[in-house]
């Protein structure tokens, strides 16, 4: 079982991260501020050493440093008990979760100085504030009504994107930010909108309930959003408390112990397959039983009252364990990488710079000339890997269309088998009523939504898949690519200065040597967007998978069903009044409406296979396009600011005289104050580690 972590051990482990995080933040600061300042100071002297991109990289990481939270979201159907869940977790009766009204729009909720809620719309109006009361009252909906919008396709609020609620709360304070989703079974599209969050959050905690264990709904949206996608899920089965008033004896230990483990039975069945990591069984890490209404009656009378009993302490204690000794330890130690670095290529510039400080103009031109063969090398490293990223790009977008278009082909030799475990239940007088006809329309049109949406979802992973492993192809050779670019700049260096630069970094790694590019080209830096690297990025140092979701939603739910579904469900309806009034065998109706369904669908598959197809290979096409560009621009950066190094010193030795002790004393100023920065950080990390290593 997970070791018990009380509620104020998760918070102090979050202080502790967050002011390791803010204190390497400012040591990456003055890193980048005092490289910047000795750049100015350069132009004076004997000539900028040419670290714009290590100024700018390491300045982009302590500010994702010191504004990184560690984001979770929340999913679950339909009055699973989500916001009572949140409101136990944050000790505060802050979200909506009366007995009827369900939350209606995807809420973050983040750490403010001040309470107020932020709604932001999506047609163009300004953001509106509201007090947390109206909020309650206007923004969340009934379950019947919910339903009944469900149905008719339409959204509760259409016009709403997203509302932000801040608050003053330690737990936020802290550095953890939520999503709170609607309902799963909302719409399809809702579906997608929550799945666009998944990959930018740390972990997921699906909320589930005891008294309607593993639903259809939530089994399908598990396998088609969740599985095989190398997320990170707390699953929480909220309302375990209810097992025993569900008894006819509530005080029969025994037959209490019967349904509990019958209902542990159900739930293991069904979500062991979610709980491997590196094939480890890791279920009790990430299963728990949870009384969330019991745990938050105890904080609202009491802000520091035990939660045993409640399920809570063993889940906060496996969420610290997971965000605070993996996910911080990551994220830290990627930064640690990335300073290393910085100082390493700073001393690098430095130890090239001093012994050419005692060259004349003449000589020193015949030493950059000498060096151009070299150079070459480096653009020649450079167009190899970038031809290597584009006959990638043009295999893979072959490849992954054709297969897009192969699979919607084939859709119709399984369709009606596959199509049984959608349609919904056939009651031919249904649709014969003119009055319940719609009604029917938009139960058959919804099932066809969820069949096609999860025919969309599992070709999706087959094809992320696919891309992830050229992706992680492209890493290796990015590293043999890197070996070789610094054999060639350690040449330049020996031919530039007459001797041999040996950096003995602290605690080096193998990949420690390797050029910026090259880091980032192999997923150990990721500094755009704050993500972890390796984590959802699948190797690297840029998120493909939101490139591929922002062009997959228009292929799902949107490509298809457009060209579909507008002529799908009259042909259905004339073979079904084809039966007549006296008709009424359900077995021979079901078998009816899905031939007819197959036959209408097969029409179109050939045109929405081609026209698909192009979207799928445009946007395969754009992953591998976006990794070249940031590759080639990294390599070009750093080519260029070699050279302008050499240039910028034969610059000033035209212009006016240096004087070497000064520019000495200068350089090694430079070197002391960021290496003693750099020891800070790596003080900071080992600190850490020690502390959890206890």
């Amino acid at each position: 079982m997970v070791e018990q972590v009380a509620a104020d051990k998760f918070i102090q482990d979050l202080e502790r991260v967050a002011q390791v995080r803010s204190d390497i933040s400012e040591c990456l600061h003055k890193i980048a501020q005092t490289i910047n300042q000795a750049e100015l100071a350069g132009e004076a002297s004997s000539g900028k050493l040419s670290l714009e991109r290590n100024i700018e990289d390491i300045a982009i990481a302590s500010k994702n440093l010191k504004e990184g939270v560690f984001r979770l979201l929340v999913l679950g159907d339909m009055k699973r008990g989500k916001s009572t869940f949140l409101n136990a977790l944050i000790g505060e009766n802050l979200l909506p979760s009366d007995v009827n009204p369900c939350t209606a729009v995807l809420t973050i909720l983040r750490y403010g100085s001040q309470k107020k809620v932020t709604i932001h719309f999506n047609d163009g109006k300004s953001p509106q504030q509201l007090d947390f009361q109206t909020f309650k009252h206007k923004y969340t909906i009934d379950p019947a009504e919910a339903k009944k919008l469900e149905q008719e396709k339409k959204q509760a609020f259409p016009d709403v994107d997203y509302a932000v609620v801040e608050y003053p709360l330690t737990l936020l304070e802290k550095g953890i930010e939520i999503v709170d989703s609607p309902g799963l079974n909302d719409t399809e599209a809702r579906n997608e909108l929550s799945l666009s969050y998944v990959n930018n959050c740390h972990a997921i905690l699906f909320v589930m309930r005891a008294s309607q264990p593993c639903t259809l709904g939530e089994r399908r949206y598990l396998e088609n959003y969740i599985k095989g996608r190398g997320l990170t899920v707390f699953f929480l089965i909220n309302a375990w408390d209810q097992v025993r008033e569900s008894l006819i004896d509530p005080d029969d230990i025994e037959e209490l112990t019967a349904a509990e483990d019958r209902l542990r039975q159900v739930f293991t069945a069904n979500l062991s397959e979610y709980c491997h990591v590196d094939g480890q069984n890791i279920y009790d890490e990430r299963v728990f039983e949870l009384s969330s209404i019991q745990a938050l009656r105890r904080r609202l009378k009491n802000p520091e009252a035990e939660l045993d009993g409640t399920g809570f302490v063993e889940f906060m204690g496996a969420l610290n364990t997971f965000l605070t000794r993996e996910r911080a330890i990551a994220e830290l130690r990627q930064v640690r990488t990335l300073a290393r670095q910085t100082v390493n290529h700073t001393r690098e510039a430095i130890a090239r710079r001093i012994p050419l400080l005692d060259q004349d103009v003449d000589e020193l031109k015949k030493r950059i000339e000498s060096v151009e063969p070299e150079f070459n090398k480096l653009t020649g490293i450079r167009d190899q890997f970038q031809k290597e990223i584009l006959n990638t790009r043009d295999s893979q977008a072959r490849e992954i269309s054709e297969s897009f278009r192969s699979y919607v082909l084939n859709l119709g030799n399984t369709f009606e088998t596959d199509f049984l475990r959608y349609q919904p239940e056939l009651n031919l007088l249904d649709f014969l009523s003119s009055g319940k006809r719609e009604a029917f329309n938009n139960a058959l049109q919804k099932a066809f939504e969820q069949y096609i949406a999860d025919k969309s979802a599992a070709w999706t992973l087959t094809a992320e898949k696919d891309i992830d492993a050229a992706f992680r192809k492209l890493s290796r050779s990015a590293a043999k690519y890197g070996a070789s670019y610094s054999q060639v700049t350690d040449q330049i260096t020996e031919k530039l200065t007459g001797q041999t630069v040996k950096i003995n970094a602290n605690n080096s790694t193998e990949h420690d040597n390797s050029p910026t590019w090259a880091k980032w080209a192999m997923g150990l830096l990721s500094l755009s967007e704050g993500n972890l690297a390796g984590v959802a990025l699948a190797g690297a140092g840029f998120d493909w998978k939101n490139i591929l979701l922002n062009y997959f939603t228009v292929i799902g739910i949107g490509g298809i069903l457009t060209a579909v579904t507008g002529v799908f469900l009259g042909p259905i309806g004339f073979a079904l009044l084809g039966l007549g009034v006296g008709f009424l065998q359900a077995d021979q109706a079901r078998k009816e409406l899905v031939k007819t369904a197959k036959k209408e669908l097969v029409k179109y598959l050939p045109e929405v296979a081609n026209e698909q197809s192009k979207t799928v290979y445009n946007a395969v096409k754009e992953c591998f396009n976006s990794y070249e560009r940031e590759v080639s621009k990294r390599i070009n950066d750093d080519i260029n600011s070699r050279k302008s190094e050499l240039e910028n010193l034969v610059k000033q030795k035209q212009t006016r005289e240096i004087n070497r002790e000064s520019e000495l004393k200068r350089l090694k100023a430079l070197q002391e104050e960021i290496i003693a920065q750099l020891q800070k950080i790596e003080a900071a990390y080992s600190n850490l580690l020690a502390y959890y290593s206890d």
